[in-house]
């Protein structure tokens, strides 16, 4: 579950990380009280699980009371990335004497969890990772210590963060909060960007994101209220309803795939081919033709996929009963896409002889069809 910037604030000042505190308003007149507690200049950001918020208009600054009205609606009237604004929080400007980038995540090129740091935080830093990767670095942080960082351990790498050393102090114990939230609070990612120095050489999380593990939220209340309240991805919560399991992407193959590790492994070979999974969807181990049908609608929902490939090994999970609800799609809905389908395991002779008769030509291995998915697409 990904959190919104003012819920991953509000948790880091739980944890006795220094961030700016804000407003959320969903109205230009819940933006004009805000005047009311903040003095002028304030920031308004968008609220939306989705990057490029500043470069897309989502964050303004307003130094003039007259002009939060129509900066607010600006904002409120904006689709980022296909999402709506529903919301935007209301910060105090500060004033900015360096920046950098930090955060904890799984790294699962590692098999661990790891601080990545950058002395040069800010909108550009993807950029600054793919053109200058030797100016990102990594700390691996023990997953059995992270609830017990030691500040004192961290100051090598947060005085590449910042040379000053009262600067450097201040966000080791930074990192040492991180590790216990994030571990307390099952994340997979906690991210500042920028983190700041201000004029004072107060070390501040300016902007922050975080990304919490779905499965472990029984153990959460807190994090079960942020989730109403996080005006999620709606075609992610409908999946999640109908016991599938969907994450968009901004690729163009649709994927419908039984089995989590049988979906993550065809979106691999899907980017070897030079493609780009437009979802994760796993329709579980169960014979439930309703569940195709719904994959079909999620997928079609997204007007940049340009073909759905769909890879089922079955054991439970009977190919003939995928079949009928890929059949039961093509006569219930506008399939207008290509559609590659590989049906090996349990009936799967039945599965590929009814698909026939609708014109759907089967393939057999994972590699046939994840190469025929990206040619379509114009990848391979």
């Amino acid at each position: 579950m990904n959190l919104h910037e003012y819920q991953a604030k509000a948790l880091l000042r739980m944890y006795g990380v220094p961030a700016p505190d804000g407003i959320v308003a969903r109205t230009a007149e819940e933006a004009e009280k805000a005047l009311n507690v903040f003095s002028l200049p304030v920031v308004l950001k968008a609220q939306v699980h989705a990057g490029g918020r500043g470069k897309a208009g989502g964050i303004r600054v307003v130094t003039e009371a007259s002009d939060i009205r129509p900066a607010t609606e600006a904002i409120l009237g904006l689709t980022i990335q296909d999402r709506p604004v529903e919301a935007l929080f209301i910060t105090p400007a500060a004033h900015i004497a360096q920046e950098a980038y930090l955060s904890l995540l799984i790294d699962r090129s590692e098999r661990s969890v790891a601080f990545v740091g950058c002395a040069e935080g800010g909108v550009d830093i993807e950029a600054t990772a793919k053109d200058a990767p030797e100016k990102v670095f990594k700390r691996k942080a023990p997953v059995s210590q992270l609830t017990r960082l030691n500040p004192d351990s961290l100051m090598d790498f947060a005085g590449q963060l910042f040379e000053d050393p009262s600067q450097a102090r201040q966000t080791a114990g930074i990192m040492a909060r991180m590790g216990r939230l994030f571990a307390e609070k099952d994340a997979s990612l906690i991210e500042i960007n920028p983190l700041i120095a201000d004029a004072d050489g107060t070390v501040l999380a300016l902007d922050a994101k975080m990304t919490v593990d779905n499965k472990a939220l029984f153990r959460h209340e807190d994090l079960q209220e942020m989730r109403k309240a996080s005006r999620e991805d709606p075609s992610e919560a409908s999946a999640r309803a109908q016991g599938l399991t969907f994450i968009r992407f901004d690729g163009d193959i649709g994927c419908i795939v039984n089995g989590a590790g049988l979906a993550m492994a065809t979106m691999d070979i899907i980017q070897h081919h030079g493609g780009q999974p437009a979802n994760f969807l796993d329709v579980g181990g169960s014979s439930n033709p309703k569940k195709v049908v719904a994959a079909f609608e999620l997928i079609l929902q997204h007007p940049g996929v340009k073909v759905i490939f769909v890879n089922i090994f079955g054991g439970i999970t009977r190919c003939d009963d995928i079949a009928e609800g890929i059949r039961t799609s093509f006569d219930t809905m506008d399939v207008s896409v290509p559609v590659v389908v590989r049906l090996v395991g349990t009936n799967e002779d039945e599965g590929r002889a009814m698909l026939e008769e609708i014109g759907i030509v089967t393939v057999t291995t994972l590699e046939e069809g994840a190469l025929e998915a990206a040619r379509i697409a114009g990848a391979a």
